[in-house]
């Protein structure tokens, strides 16, 4: 994880424990707190499933990023590689055409 999301979940879990806390303290019957421990615990939650969610789609667009590059950089790879035996067959070609004129003047004399 980055710092930013480290400091981020830092923050959240300050903020609940602080919430909680200060629940506890507050004088309140004992329903009325549970309730507002319950509705904080939630809100805490959504929270940190949101912040998940947006971890999880910033790795998921990242990891996407880097597999087009890595598919365009193979896909350069390739053709270079294509060009390249293209070239190599072409002077093979004239290469094996000077032996057989050679073998052919080796022939008739």
């Amino acid at each position: 994880m980055s710092n930013n999301t480290n400091t981020l979940l830092g923050v959240l879990a300050g903020t609940a424990v602080g919430a909680t806390l200060g629940i506890l303290f507050a004088p309140a019957k004992g329903s009325v707190t549970r309730q507002k421990i319950a509705d904080e615990a939630n809100r805490t939650g959504e929270l940190i499933t949101d912040r998940a969610t947006q971890v999880k789609d910033a790795v998921v667009s990242g990891a996407q990023t880097q597999k087009a590059t890595l598919d365009s950089k193979v896909e350069a790879l390739v053709n270079d590689a294509s060009y390249k035996a293209e070239d190599i067959i072409t002077a093979m070609e004239s290469r094996l055409k000077t032996l057989k004129e050679k073998n052919k003047k080796m022939r008739s004399a």
